[in-house]
Parts: C-alpha cells; structure tokens; sequence
C-alpha cells in the first residue's frame, strides 16, 4: 500500500508527500461545528492540537491571557531591582547586544526604555570578525569608564565567565539571554535565563527580546511600587512589542502560547508605523500592506542582520532606536544596500557547501560539517540552513582564517543541535560553543575539524536515518474553484505562521498552467494563473524560480495537468481582497 499524499513519492522538487498526521476525525468536525467554522478548519486545528478549550485563545491570542508572571524567572526581581536603583538614582547604564536581531532588538528594547525614564544609556555591539560573539572586557570596561555603574548584556552573556571576571570591581552586571546554560554560572549581580538549568518558569521557548520585554515589566512594576510614577507618566510597554515581534520571528522561536500573543499584537503595533525604524525598513522592502510574520523573516530580518554579518554591527541597533524618521530612511537605506551584497557573498559560499554537502551525503554523514579557507563567516550561518533546506540533514558551516574555523549549525526538527555543540564543546573539541535546539556558533583550530566531525556524528547518530530529503507535509486537498478569498481569510486565522504553527499546505489537484510569465529581477518570480478540471481561475506564484523541473512546468502553459502544493494566502491590494497560490512544489498529476 502506498502511504504517499496521492501517490506522490517523489515530486518535481525531489520531495516524498505525506499527510499531515490527522487526530480524531470528530474532534475536527466537533470544533467547526462548535466554533461555526467551516469543517476544512475545524481540520486544521485539530492537526495543531488544539481543542476546543483552547480554540479561542489560539485564534484570539491574547497577553492578557497568556502573560506570565516575570518573577517566576530566576533572578528577575534582583534584576529589576538593580535597574530600579540605577534608574531612581540617575546612574549612567551600559548596554551591550549581540548582532543578530533578536540583540538589536532586546538592545534597542531595553536601550529606548532606560532613555525613556530618564537614563543616560551607553551601548556597544560587537563586531562579528574583529570581537566575535558574546560579551568582551574591552568593551565592557569602556563603559564603565565612561561611568556605568551597572552594565546589562541582552542575548548574550549566560556563558560570559572570562569577559566578566576583569571587570568584578568596576561595575554590577546583568545579563538577560535564551541560550542553553551549563556547569557553574558567572558570578553577577543577575542572570534572567529560562534556559538556566535551575529555573522552573517553563519559558525555554521564548527569545532574548521577549526575556528582555519581561524584564521592562518587573522594572516598570518595582518603579510603581517604589513611587516613580507619582508625578510622571508610566511608558506603555505595548508600544515596544513590534520589537519583541521581529525578534521572536526571526530567531525562529515557535509560534505557540506566548510566542504567538507576543507576534500577534506585535504586528498590529508594526502595522501603526509609529517607529521609524521599522517604518523606514517597511519602506525599502516595498511592504505598503500590513506586515506578517513573513515580512519579519524574509524582509526586515535579513536586512537588519546583514549589518551585524559585513557592516557595521551596531546599524541595526541605531535603525532601531533612531527617533529622526530622515535618519531612519537614510540607515535604511544603506541596510537594503548591504544586505544586497550580502546575497552575493552568501549565494558564492552557498554553492561551494552544497557542493561539499554533496559528497559528504554520498559518504553517509548524518550530520554535514563543511568548511572552506576564506568563506566569509558573516553568511556561513545562512549557508548552513540552504544546505539543511537541500539535505535534511543537521549542518555546520564554517570559514576558515589563520587556522581558526569559525562557524554556524542549523539543525532540522527534532535534533537538538545546540546540546550536541555545547557537549563537543565539553569535550575539548571546540574553542568557543554553544546555542540552541535549532540554531549554534563554533569556533575551533582547523586541524581539529575531523574530529569535531567525528564527534558530532556520533553524537546525533539518528541524524543518519533520516530522508534524504525532507517530506512534504500536506495538510489537504483544495479544488480551484473553492480557493477563493473567503477561505483564504480563514485559513489566516490560524496565524502568526512559523516555526511550531507551520502555514497549512494544500494540493490543488488536476490544474493547469494556463498562462505565465516571469517578474521580478532578472525573471526570478514566475507569475501563473492556474484553471481546474472542474472550473474557477486562481493567480499563483513561484518564487526564487530558478531553472529546474519545478520551474520548467510552470513556464510552459497548457501542458499536462499538475497536483500543485503551496499556500493559500489573502492579499489586499487598494481595499480588496483576493485569493493568491503561492507554490513550493508540483507533481504530474
């Protein structure tokens, strides 16, 4: 008996089609009729595991619900207690970040709202090839020289034993981080992690940003009760929340309970434009509508990374926290500049991995260690989740420089990269380590990668077992005609979509190309319209439509009949609303 989704063993893309693992038929058809919905979503909530309790709150995610106490968070009220101090006695406050956008966005967080009540806040982030990631002394003591008496470190920090062993006279330390922790912790003033080994908050899943949101409630709160407030007004913290958004998105955090409230309300507070830096970053991605998760991860993330990858670091940082809308065109600008030479340095390092990717595939490796003199490590990060993306494979790609191989993993569901790394780490394979299920850095003598390789082989053995190409997980059958608008407006209910929440992805069976042409620069998009068997019209699109079987059906019109899997997304263009096709995949039907 075949289990592939209509037969499809291997589609245009090279890919195995599944069904998405359904629950209890009733339970689908039970919520619908319950919530008055049709029995498609009822279907597709109960695939997310939600019931009907739940339903509500998962379609209506609210913090009001779903908030949780900041102090359940070991630390928290030392730390708030110690920002309380600094900010009631006027002392000058060091911030230093890290320079992906989760950092710049816990900075610009944490650094807006010290200004707000009154600080002066200092803050430094470090360049990715000159100071490397995580907190340094140099730049920390610069701080204190300058007269911060208190230093935070956000997004970093957890692992910050030696930077912060110089500086134990000269100033407190704070630090707020999401990354796994390990053995003894630095001796400081407060470390707020949820990650800590000996916290029982529950919150693993959330990023810096949002730690760093919960930390601004406990300083906000300790302020009230210490009368700050009397005679000025409290900032509103939902203000800030398009920061929390954007960093939660694209630190790939899933887009469950909290997470989802925090995305949710984020994007409506983005959607006001009221901070210029993500205003001016709306601007340059062509973004007129109201922005989606989507936007965050494929357009304003990467071009606020691109800064901290082979810029200046702290650019994204100043975009952020910039209050001189010219300013922030000007920063935005120049981000959308770099981030263009950043897809050019990426797409050389990219396609020399996958080259290796290859050949390490055919000698059986679970997990992919590839790694290149000269590859510039501010994109190797990148690198390594196309190679994830092509192989379904774990993958660490590293560039090499004076010896020392310096890069990034990205891990596929199920495998906890971060715990691997952190235990090579251990192990006396790695200089530096660490990171998180899906994501890490590393760093180590280049005479020692084969070993390293060894090692992580080993140690996510289960690695080897999987596909050699990931499946795709299809959540149901659509017919042209009914892929209309209406359901398109439903089927988003179900957002924020990302990581742990996937977007629902359907086949629509038996159509046909009827006409397409390429868009775009240099014809990278093809646009389609698409006409069922059985009637109706529906646009489609395919993006980073390069040459390729998938490419070359969708050029051709009126050929054969495809099964086409892809999104089915609302668009609203001048006040109306359409259905739109977005593809990732065909099979011949």
């Amino acid at each position: 008996m075949n289990d592939h989704a209509l037969g499809v063993a291997r589609s245009l893309t090279g890919k195995s089609w599944v069904w998405r693992p359904a629950r209890e038929e009733r339970l689908g058809q039970g919520l619908a009729q319950q919530l008055g919905l049709p029995e498609l979503m009822g279907r597709l909530l109960a695939a997310r595991g939600v019931d009907v309790a739940d339903a509500p709150v998962f379609l209506e995610p609210t913090l009001r619900a779903l908030m949780p106490d900041p102090s359940s968070i070991v630390d928290m009220d030392i730390a708030a207690t110690r920002l309380a101090d600094a900010v009631l006695a006027g002392e000058p406050i060091g911030v230093f970040g890290d320079y992906d956008v989760d950092g710049a966005c816990s900075a610009a967080l944490l650094v807006s709202l010290l200004r707000r009540l009154g600080c002066t806040v200092y803050h430094h982030v470090p360049d990715r090839i000159l100071e490397g990631y995580g907190p340094n002394s140099e730049a920390l003591r610069t701080m204190a020289e300058r007269g911060a008496r208190l230093l935070v470190c956000v997004d970093c920090g957890t692992a910050g034993h030696a930077a912060f062993a110089p500086l134990h006279n000269l100033a407190d330390i704070v630090v707020f981080d999401h990354h796994k922790s390990e053995g003894v912790l630095p001796p400081i003033r407060a470390l707020v992690n949820p990650n800590r080994l000996d916290c029982g908050s529950g919150l693993t899943q959330i990023c810096a940003a949002a730690v760093t949101f919960l930390a601004c409630v406990a300083l906000l709160r300790t302020l009230r009760q210490r009368g700050f407030f009397s005679q000025r007004e409290e900032p509103d913290l939902r203000a800030y929340l398009d920061l929390v958004a954007l960093a939660t998105v694209c630190d790939v955090m899933p887009l469950t309970g909290l997470n989802r409230a925090f995305v949710m309300q984020g994007l409506r507070v983005m959607a006001q434009r009221a901070r210029p830096g993500i205003a001016a970053l709306l601007a340059v991605a062509k973004l007129a509508e109201a922005p989606t998760a989507m936007n965050c991860g494929f357009a304003l993330g990467p071009r606020i990374n691109a800064a901290g990858r082979i810029a200046q670091a702290d650019m994204g940082l100043r975009l952020l926290l910039t209050e001189d809308a010219g300013l922030a065109a000007e920063l935005a600008e120049t981000l959308d500049t770099v981030n263009k030479q950043r897809q050019l340095v990426e797409a050389a390092v990219t396609a020399e991995a996958l080259g290796q990717g290859e050949a390490q595939m055919a000698a059986g490796h679970g997990v992919l260690l590839l790694a290149e003199q000269g590859w510039h490590t501010g994109v190797v990060g990148i690198a390594a989740g196309r190679v994830k993306e092509k192989f379904n494979r774990p993958a660490l790609v590293a560039g090499i420089t004076d010896g020392i191989a310096k890069g990034s993993g990205r891990s596929v569901p199920g495998i906890d990269l971060g715990a691997a790394i952190i235990a090579a780490r251990q192990s006396g394979l790695l200089t530096t380590g660490g990171g998180h299920a899906m994501a890490a850095g590393f760093s180590l003598p280049a005479t020692g990668l084969a070993a390293f390789h060894a090692f992580m082989n080993e140690r996510l053995a289960k690695a080897a077992q999987l596909p050699q190409s990931a499946e795709l997980m299809l959540d149901g059958v659509l017919g042209v005609a009914g892929a209309d608008a209406a359901l398109a407006q439903l089927v988003a209910r179900l957002g924020p979509f990302g990581n742990g929440n996937a977007e629902p992805l359907f086949v629509l069976q038996r159509a046909r190309v009827v006409r397409s042409d390429r868009i775009g620069k240099d014809g990278g998009t093809i646009r389609a319209m698409l006409e069922g068997e059985g009637g109706g019209r529906l646009k489609a699109m395919l993006f980073r439509a390069k040459e390729g079987p998938l490419a070359h059906a969708l050029d051709h019109a009126g050929g054969a009949p495809l099964h086409l899997a892809g999104h089915l997304r609302a668009e609203s263009w001048q006040g109306r609303v359409s259905a739109g096709f977005f593809i990732t995949d065909a099979a011949p039907a």
